[in-house]
């Protein structure tokens, strides 16, 4: 982690940083418990997104969806993550994030479960949004609770959360088809049997609450301080990079089977392609985080991902079942973009307050930015019956994202960038 010293700039943000000293995780039966369940939460922060994607037609045909209304549907988690990743910090301050992620567990599951049964689009939607808003909160505060519990293995603990993030995203992608077949061939089963990992998850962030007792943002010694993170332009950069990013992630989970059914390949090889696509970032998203920390700034990261997105999205645009796990693997390492933010909101505060106030500003702005991406390529798709235009767009979009990235990846800190004098220490 960057040196806290020289501290007349920010001793203005800060409330004495040096003694935010969290309570001892490693090494202990507790601190174990507290790792597992970070890596299972995480497992189940997309398979409310990427196992709807391979049968998305059976579900659009069943519920009556028009093309444009299944593109909402894979607007609907930026537009949750958005609103209720603004919320979360303050959540935190009232309640302490490990028992709003815990909280967060037991909205899952329950979305997951309930909208197998929903008979509707609409109550489809609102169910899935349910499902959602755990999502939601737990995007913002992990990396927080990651912070403040684990500070000086902040690389370490990110890569084990993106690498089971991804692994959770994959998993679901490969084997949701052939689940739903093995049990019947209904995809509400298909869909509904996922909230049992959500389940295991709740039973496990349970016992890490009990054991913590949080009461707020002052669990753990800290006291936390509001800053004017407008006046950031890290955090600025940050958020555009998390929004194109997004944009590109959320278009593959929800639409890449279909853009490979249309060129002829099969339902259940589509899966298997985009789990192709999740997997390749379960590696590369434990590895990347530990190279990224140990670096000044991540700019060199932040250009190969966007060439491979680049090639990736050309290949299935010109070619997509001639060298389909070809492109599946250079749209994945693309998509690494987003173990690659998590780091760097990790990087650019000082305190887990200050990551707190940014991994919302980030994920609220940039899932705000992210919401008619998904929505336009469905329209897209929909006007010109083909994936020219809509996969163009997504390359072009891999430029600013570039930019952006260039600027959020420097070795700066939010808090140096957003001193203010009102900014003052929050007393609960």
């Amino acid at each position: 982690m960057p040196p806290a010293a020289d501290t007349t700039a920010s001793s203005r943000t800060e409330a004495r940083p040096q003694t935010e000293r969290p309570p001892a995780t490693r090494g202990t039966r507790v601190g174990w418990l507290f790792a597992v369940a970070i890596a299972v939460a995480a497992f189940n922060l997309r398979p409310v997104v990427t196992s709807l994607g391979p049968l998305l037609d059976q579900v659009r045909a069943d519920l009556g969806m028009n093309p444009t209304l299944a593109g909402l549907l894979t607007a609907v988690p930026s537009l949750c993550f958005a609103l209720f990743g603004f919320a979360a910090p303050g959540m935190a301050r009232k309640a302490g994030p490990i028992a709003v992620i815990t909280a967060g567990m037991g909205a899952i599951t329950a979305g997951v479960l309930a909208r197998s049964f929903a008979g509707g689009t609409a109550v489809f939607l609102l169910l899935t949004a349910l499902a959602l808003v755990g999502v939601a909160v737990s995007n913002v505060l992990i990396p927080v609770v990651i912070k403040r519990y684990f500070p000086e293995k902040v690389g370490p603990m990110i890569g084990l959360y993106s690498m089971s993030l991804s692994a959770g995203t994959a998993l679901a992608a490969a084997v949701t088809v052939p689940l739903t077949s093995s049990l019947g061939g209904d995809w509400r089963v298909g869909l509904g049997v996922w909230a049992a990992l959500g389940a295991l998850a709740l039973l496990l962030w349970l016992p890490v609450m009990l054991s913590r007792r949080e009461r707020g943002d002052r669990a753990g010694g800290t006291t936390t301080v509001r800053l004017p993170i407008t006046r950031s332009r890290t955090a600025w950069a940050m958020a555009c990079f998390f929004g194109l990013q997004a944009t590109g992630a959320y278009v593959v989970m929800g639409w890449l089977p279909k853009i490979f059914q249309d060129s002829g390949v099969s339902e259940s090889a589509s899966g298997v392609l985009l789990a192709i696509t999740m997997a390749i970032g379960v590696p590369v998203s434990f590895v990347l985080p530990n190279l990224a920390a140990r670096r000044g700034d991540q700019r060199l990261f932040v250009v190969v991902l966007a060439a491979c997105g680049i090639a990736g999205y050309t290949g299935l645009a010109l070619a997509p079942a001639s060298a389909s796990w070809a492109w599946a693997v250079l749209v994945g390492l693309s998509n690494c973009a987003f173990p690659l933010v998590l780091t760097m909101i990790g990087l650019r505060a000082r305190t887990a307050g200050g990551v707190a106030q940014l991994s919302a500003f980030a994920q609220g702005v940039g899932y705000l930015i992210s919401i008619p991406g998904p929505i336009l390529i469905g329209r897209l798709y929909q006007a010109t019956g083909e994936w020219y235009l809509p996969l163009g767009f997504l390359a072009l979009l891999l430029v600013p994202q570039m930019l952006f990235g260039l600027r959020a990846a420097m070795a700066r800190h939010i808090e140096d960038e957003a001193v203010h004098p009102a900014a003052v220490p929050v007393k609960n």
